[in-house]
């Protein structure tokens, strides 16, 4: 049988947040099966669980942020959650207890290699339960001007991206990746690329309580013509590869690994949060499976996860 997974044990970390600039420590904790990814916003009192939904997604300025009504009847939230969520996803993570002290996680090297470590470092285990995933059963598309993102039957996870920034320092490098994870793996192939901005908008940006905790330590950042990393990019496609990324972890806010092909061109948070919300509505678009047999499910499952 194909099992849900979990953490061995709990691991923490602090970092900065990048939008907040707040110092945030953030905890990863075992959950048990069917429960989920979970946020805990544990500097409110009494902490305030959020689950990690596509409904429960209404702000994608700059990043996918989650909302939950507190004790008191407000709205508390927990934003920036798409890298984490991107390498749970990679790594198969099903069910997390994710313990915060700040409303937003923190950015750490604005990749998620470094959610990968910590995951690893924590160690994974197999639980008595089966994995449950969505399985797509017929196209579904989303368009906004000229951005569009579509899920499409497969056997498989695989994803293709397009960027167009008209940006010299983006459109030398490669505009358009494909990651099939039936032969690509999700850490060496797609964790380590990072966000990037430009310093035209930080102004702005921070005057709408926006990228507050930015830097060249967490971020690639371009003036109008080139970027201004000292150490440059990690790779020619790591523009591309880091809206790949992000989507990943938007579409894991699912709440199951999906079954299918994730084609986009531009598209970003809010258009991968309505590309999930109109799956969701169509319930002849989709069914959950699980496979009894290892051997039955699409290779990436199939294999040992050590090469994820």
């Amino acid at each position: 049988m194909l099992r849900q997974r979990s953490l061995r044990e709990p691991v923490c970390t602090t970092g900065v947040g990048l939008h907040s600039g707040e110092r945030v420590r953030l905890c990863l904790k075992p959950a048990p099966v069917d429960s989920g990814i979970v946020f805990w916003r544990t500097d409110l009192e009494p902490p305030l669980a959020i689950a990690a939904k596509a409904q429960a997604v209404n702000d994608t300025r700059m990043a996918s942020t989650l909302t939950a009504t507190d004790a008191k009847g407000q709205l508390a939230r927990v934003a920036t959650v798409e890298h984490l969520m991107s390498a749970l996803a990679g790594l198969g993570i099903d069910n997390l207890n994710i313990e915060v002290d700040a409303p937003e996680i923190p950015i750490l090297d604005g990749s998620s290699g470094s959610f990968v470590y910590l995951i690893r470092a924590a160690g994974v285990v197999e639980q008595a339960a089966p994995k449950r995933f969505i399985r797509v059963l017929k196209p579904i598309e989303v368009r906004e001007a000229d951005k569009w993102a579509r899920l499409e039957p497969h056997f498989g996870f695989r994803l293709r991206f397009g960027i167009d920034f008209q940006h010299p320092a983006i459109d030398s490098t490669v505009q358009e990746v494909d990651v099939d994870f039936s032969k690509d793996s999700y850490v060496d192939t797609v964790a380590r690329a990072r966000t990037f901005g430009f310093m035209r908008d930080i102004e702005q940006l921070r005057a709408a309580g926006l990228a507050q905790g930015g830097s060249l330590d967490n971020a690639i950042v371009m003036d109008e013509f080139r970027v201004l990393n000292d150490d440059g990019l990690r790779s020619a496609d790591e523009f591309a590869k880091h809206k790949l990324l992000d989507a990943i972890g938007d579409l894991y806010l699912l709440g199951r690994p999906l079954l299918a092909a994730y084609t986009a061109h531009k598209s970003g948070h809010a258009l991968n949060n309505q590309l999930l919300r109109a799956l969701l509505a169509d319930q002849t678009a989709w069914e959950e499976v699980s496979f009894a047999e290892r051997s039955k499910a699409p290779a990436q499952y199939a294999r040992d996860w050590a090469y994820a």
